[in-house]
């Protein structure tokens, strides 16, 4: 494999990256989330994508921690693991480059499925694959897929949210109605990720996660579900908030 690019790497990482890049199968290592973004602080994690080839072998790394092999997370989460490297917590994903490019050829054309998935209150689009190497930093090897956001994926993606927010915001109200202001609030919060990930879409921004997503596009409950008012009134303002934009 060829070294792309050389961010400074604390040691022990740099060398679990060289350690991951010669496993059997590894194609390419990459440097994701915050690290990669520039937008790290001092609690950030270090993110290491491994993208394989139908087959991998991890064994090499195996004394680093306990290893979940590809499938063991699901079809797009994949698997990986939480490896010690000297004190720097370090996550490891796996992705079968034949997954990713099947996904985002898919996404090229506007297509895309949406996964339930455990930290994702919106669901994880399976677009993300695409996203995230579009915003990785390859370290070791190479990827070779195209990462433009596609046109047809804007329009289409950006229709879609706004449905599935528009779903989320009648259940609010159904059970604003009923006075069961905590499932109220939890469907809110649901369509403001929702509305979110439209306008991501919109703006063709490429989005990996929910952290900060709300604040990123500009979408803010904050005040909204913490008003003392009665539940059909919030619902009715966070409502107007969130269609707002379009």
């Amino acid at each position: 494999m060829t070294r792309v690019t050389t961010p400074a790497l604390p040691g022990p990482v740099a060398e679990l990256v060289a350690e991951l890049s010669v496993c059997e199968g590894v194609r390419a290592v990459t440097l994701g989330g915050s690290r990669s973004a520039g937008t790290a602080d001092d609690r950030s994690d270090w993110d290491i994508g491994v993208y394989y080839e139908g087959y991998v072998d991890l064994s090499p790394v195996s004394r680093r921690g306990e290893l979940h092999p590809p499938g063991s997370w699901g079809r797009f989460m994949n698997g990986g693991a939480w490896l010690d490297t000297g004190g720097f917590e370090t996550d490891v994903v796996l992705r079968d480059v034949s997954t990713v490019t099947h996904w985002a050829e898919r996404a090229r054309r506007g297509d895309f499925e949406i996964d339930n998935l455990l930290g994702h209150l919106a669901g994880y689009p399976s677009y993300t694959l695409l996203a995230e190497v579009a915003l990785s930093t390859v370290l070791e090897g190479r990827i070779g897929i195209d990462t433009g956001y596609p046109e047809e994926l804007s329009s289409v993606a950006a229709r879609r949210w706004a449905f599935h927010r528009d779903f989320s915001l009648e259940y609010a109200m159904m059970h604003a109605r009923r006075d069961d202001r905590a499932a109220a609030v939890g469907s809110l919060v649901r369509a403001g990720f929702e509305e979110s990930h439209r306008r991501a879409a919109v703006s063709g921004t490429w989005v990996v996660n929910e952290k900060r997503l709300l604040a990123s596009t500009g979408v803010d409950l904050d005040g909204l579900v913490t008003r003392p008012v009665d539940t059909v009134s919030l619902v009715e303002s966070a409502s107007d908030v969130l269609r707002a934009a379009g």
